[in-house]
């Protein structure tokens, strides 16, 4: 949650640098994904100031960022809440990416298209991902779920227990630990 101005840059800042951006504001044309988690961190900033500091001004300004963040995250695919993601937050590609809103996910995560971290069966338990996560394409973490710190989950995995082990890589439906072998190849262990 974003609750001063000065981290409200801080945050601007971390996001900038975890997309790789060398310049300081985006382009007028392009930059599309830059622009979504600027209007993201500024809307979350809005509702703090409007909601928790009681400043009117700014609860107006929350209402207009709102709209403004909806319009680009339905250009995008995006249904990502605000005061989810911690500073850091890299999102690689336009695609659908759906957040419930009771998930926290930690600082430095990279997230690929067509994922979801999401609740089940009318539940609103949802994962709670650590610092330093890499989720890939069309990964799906489901349920009251605990990542660690340093976890990297491969495409097309489907995560529905704990992954307790930081600093690991996991793959695949039946959620197995990805072992390095030899430079950059990796074989299944099962668990």
């Amino acid at each position: 949650m974003i609750t001063s101005k000065q981290e409200l840059n801080e945050f601007l800042e971390r996001d900038r640098l975890a997309l790789h951006q060398t310049r300081s504001h985006p382009r007028s044309f392009g930059d599309d994904v830059w622009k979504y988690q600027i209007r993201l961190r500024k809307t979350e900033w809005y509702w703090y100031s409007g909601k928790r500091l009681g400043n009117p001004f700014n609860a107006v300004r929350y209402l207009i960022s709102k709209c403004l963040l909806s319009k680009r995250a339905l250009k995008l695919g995006f249904t990502i809440p605000i005061n989810v993601f911690d500073k850091g937050l890299s999102i690689a590609h336009y695609g659908t990416i759906v957040v419930n809103d009771h998930s926290k996910v930690g600082q430095n995560c990279r997230i690929q298209e067509c994922v979801n971290l999401g609740a089940t069966g009318g539940n609103s338990l949802s994962p709670i991902v650590g610092n330093n996560v890499f989720i890939g394409t069309v990964a799906k973490l489901i349920g009251g779920i605990t990542v660690a710190d340093g976890v990297s989950i491969a495409a097309n995995a489907v995560v529905v227990k704990d992954i307790l082990e930081p600093n690991t890589t996991w793959g695949g439906s039946r959620k197995k630990a990805l072992e390095p072998q030899l430079e950059g190849f990796y074989r299944f262990s099962c668990l």
